[in-house]
């Protein structure tokens, strides 16, 4: 499920949504590593409660497409890499953007409402996060019907959140509150009734 074995042409084929957010991420982590304008592009979108509460509005969304170095873009556009295509796939580019943005941009609002003023972050990890929370809806509903897509995907949300709360520098807030708004949303669209309407519609 999570084991990609596509050609690199395919992968763009057949997960377009996935494919261009990990380029966009990875240009603009390019564009914030040239002299100059780097600089001015990552200050400009860093997650900065203080600016936000100024009115910058723009910064619940930008922080989702800067990265602090190379180890924290690597990690984040992989993860996207391993379980977006799978998410893409089943319910659509439309709902999979749904539940990346949400996720992303709830996980910026609750860490300007529970984090000081001071308070700095980037990082796609809370859409990301989004994504894994919205398998774990889908392991709910078919926990009875296909136990091992449980034991696949149990381990990687458990190990993932462990892994929020032992690393230093790691925006907690944003990781658990995207995987929540992921498991929500997932709970609507997962739904076996809705399901179903998809194939009818087909």
């Amino acid at each position: 499920m999570f084991i990609r074995r596509e050609s690199f042409s395919e992968y763009l084929r057949l997960y377009p949504v996935v494919s261009t957010l990990i380029a966009v991420n990875v240009i603009i982590y390019l564009i914030t590593m040239l002299p100059f304008i780097g600089n001015y592009v990552y200050t400009l979108g860093i997650g900065y409660n203080y600016l936000i509460a100024e009115g910058e509005w723009w910064r619940f969304i930008t922080p989702m497409f800067l990265h602090a170095g190379m180890m924290h873009l690597l990690f984040n556009m992989f993860s996207l890499f391993l379980f977006g295509p799978e998410l893409e796939r089943l319910c659509g580019r439309v709902r999979f953007l749904t539940i990346y943005f949400l996720a992303g941009i709830f996980g910026t609002f609750s860490s300007y409402f529970l984090y000081d003023l001071n308070f700095r972050h980037v990082g796609a990890s809370g859409a990301i996060f989004g994504i894994l929370g919205a398998f774990g809806a889908l392991v709910y509903y078919t926990r009875r019907t296909m136990p091992q897509l449980k034991q696949l995907v149990m381990p990687i949300i458990i190990i993932s959140v462990i892994m929020t709360f032992i690393n230093p520098n790691i925006n907690v807030t944003a990781h658990i509150t995207g995987l929540i708004v992921g498991f929500l949303i997932g709970l609507s669209y997962f739904h076996p009734k809705r399901i179903t309407s998809w194939k009818k519609k087909k």
